[in-house]
């Protein structure tokens, strides 16, 4: 009898399968944003985001308690958005990185079936307590669109893994292999996992992540796929920089790399943004944080010189979507962007 998600057929999608919808979990003041008037100044750019993702797709918005969702609809309202367009489920949440504690949705397209995968949740190692009602997203997800859900029981972020939809998934061994997330397993093992439970043959190992990254070294900050045999990955010139080293050894690894079918990866550059600040704090800025909505690609930018070129080489890898650059210089203070903020929901 099957008993993996992998052995019944189901597996993680690429992120421009097309989707139902995109689910968020709305920013609230016990999170990244607690001090001053942070929240309030994020939300130009936040509902600019859901009005983006909502052209194309629903936006599935979980709204902390009734409170939070009448101020939702207020925002909705304030800023123009189509509200036939949105759905806001009362889930609890602590936070508002729902790439990291919401479902990850599988998909067998024999059976016409999808299902939810119910990873553990620590918020990155247990940096920042309390976690436990992000820990139940994935669930209450599963029992409000009733999908069955499985319980790998081993703690795994979305922000860590990027799939090509062909059976290969990227990660980094700082983030993955750290011993504040699964210390009980090794790289082999943990491998076994991400077979059976995103439904991939194959793992690809990076080294590391951004300066400023507080996921110890999400990949979604630093390479994603744009098809199924080319990564757009980050990169820093300046040889003074922090993130130089990690990411010229990131492009080294990536280098090594063969897919399935034996291909070399094709690797295409993107340009780090100008470093950008919190007080003394370096902050993960990064335009490789972006969201595939199906109809456009979503894209943080940070008032730099360098937002027109990045918008411009991820419109190459993307001719039949529309790039949307959204300034995130504010969000960013929450130390992650646009595909941190969210997941996609695949429609099967």
């Amino acid at each position: 009898m099957a008993t993996t998600p992998k052995q019944q057929g189901f597996f993680f999608p690429a992120e421009w399968h097309p989707h139902r919808a995109t689910w968020l979990s709305f920013p609230q003041s016990s999170d990244s944003w607690d001090y001053g008037d942070r929240l309030e100044r994020i939300y130009p750019s936040y509902m600019a985001f859901i009005k983006a993702i909502a052209e194309s797709e629903k936006v599935c918005i979980n709204a902390t308690d009734e409170q939070q969702k009448a101020l939702i609809i207020r925002l909705l309202e304030q800023y123009n958005i189509d509200q036939s367009q949105i759905e806001i489920p009362v889930h609890a949440t602590n936070d508002s990185w729902c790439r990291d504690h919401g479902p990850a949705f599988l998909i067998n397209p024999e059976t016409k079936k999808r299902m939810v995968v119910e990873w553990g949740y620590n918020a990155w190692g247990g940096k920042y307590p309390p976690f436990g009602d992000d820990d139940q997203i994935p669930v209450k997800i599963a029992n409000y669109l009733g999908l069955p859900y499985v319980v790998p029981g081993i703690i795994m972020e979305g922000g860590s893994v990027e799939f090509n939809g062909k059976g290969t998934v990227m990660t980094s061994k700082s983030c993955l292999l750290n011993p504040n997330r699964n210390p009980h397993l090794n790289q082999s093992q943990i491998e076994q996992f991400l077979y059976d439970y995103y439904g991939v043959d194959q793992v690809l190992w990076v080294t590391d992540g951004i300066v400023g990254d507080d996921t110890d070294g999400h990949i979604d900050d630093t390479t994603r796929f744009v098809n199924e045999d080319t990564v757009l990955t980050v990169v820093e010139h300046d040889k003074t920089d922090d993130n130089y080293h990690p990411l010229k050894q990131n492009l080294e690894d990536m280098a090594k790399m063969r897919l399935l079918n034996g291909k070399q990866l094709n690797i295409k550059e993107l340009p780090m943004p100008k470093a950008v600040y919190d007080s003394d704090i370096r902050l993960p800025a990064s335009y490789a944080n972006f969201l595939i909505t199906n109809g456009a690609v979503i894209v943080p930018t940070y008032r730099c010189d360098k937002d027109d070129t990045a918008l411009e080489i991820i419109q190459g890898c993307f001719p039949d979507r529309k790039i949307i650059g959204i300034d995130a210089t504010e969000i960013i203070w929450g130390l992650g962007s646009f595909h941190c903020l969210s997941q996609q929901e695949p429609i099967i």
